[in-house]
């Protein structure tokens, strides 16, 4: 799945543009690398994101098309 969509459907990111966004501008880091909207996410993938002052870890644990918002949190855990 592509890393913009990713971070939309999971919620990390609440639009796909913005993810669209954070990742043009480098804030958003796949496997300790800087990554673009297109990488592909995989199960076990560490991203990094960058909000403003505050950073965001997380683990992949799962990939879906769709969810809904309880079940979003089940698709990635905090490091």
């Amino acid at each position: 799945m592509r890393l913009d969509k990713y971070l939309k459907v999971s919620r990390i990111i609440k639009r796909r543009t913005v993810a669209n966004d954070a990742c043009d501008a480098g804030r958003v880091m796949v496997n300790g690398r800087v990554a673009k909207a297109s990488t592909d996410v995989k199960i076990g993938d560490r991203i990094d994101v960058e909000f403003g002052n505050k950073k965001v870890a997380v683990e992949v644990t799962q990939i879906m098309e769709s969810t809904k918002k309880e079940d979003a949190k089940e698709m990635f855990k905090y490091l």
